[in-house]
Parts: structure tokens; sequence; C-alpha cells
């Protein structure tokens, strides 16, 4: 089984703060469509969509799966950061 890091993709899209939702979901089928061609190599977790950018979290088995997934999406990347760990407020009860 690959093991998967997690990392944060910031993609500069201009204008996609003001898509619709219609517009949206074009890009979320192509986003699925080349996960799927990539049979298991990234997990899409979720995207936040701010002003021209979105940042989206991914598990992925490396950033080469993650620039294959922009090729096959047509879905362009900017800056892809490897999250070792997250911090949330259940970390304060460690």
């Amino acid at each position: 089984m690959t093991q998967f890091q997690r990392y944060m993709i910031e993609r500069e899209i201009p204008g996609v703060g003001a898509m619709t939702v219609v517009e949206l979901c074009g890009a979320a089928r192509a986003s699925n469509h080349a996960i799927e061609e990539l049979g298991g190599q990234l997990q899409w977790q979720h995207s936040y969509v701010a002003g021209d950018r979105t940042f989206c979290v991914y598990l992925a088995a490396d950033e080469a799966a993650i620039r294959r997934h922009a090729e096959l999406s047509g879905i362009p990347v900017n800056r892809i950061t490897e999250v070792p760990q997250i911090i949330d407020p259940l970390t304060a009860n460690n």
C-alpha cells in the first residue's frame, strides 16, 4: 500500500472566487477524472476558494503525482507545500 503525505496546493486561477457552482462543479469533475486515471496515487481532501486562488489539500504519494494530476485535469499548480503536521484545538489536550 502506498504511503501518503499531506500537501497544500496553491493554484492561481483568475476569477475563481467569482465562479458559479456550475463552473466549480466542472473543475471538480476534471479533478475527479484525473484522480481516477492516476489509480490511487492521490486523494483530494478539500479546497478553499479565495479571490484568484484556491488552496487544495491532497494526500499523495509524492509531488510528482500532484503535478501529473494537474496535467491531466488542466488545473494549474503554482506551489506545492508538504504539510507534515496539523494542529487544531484538540492539540491542546496532549
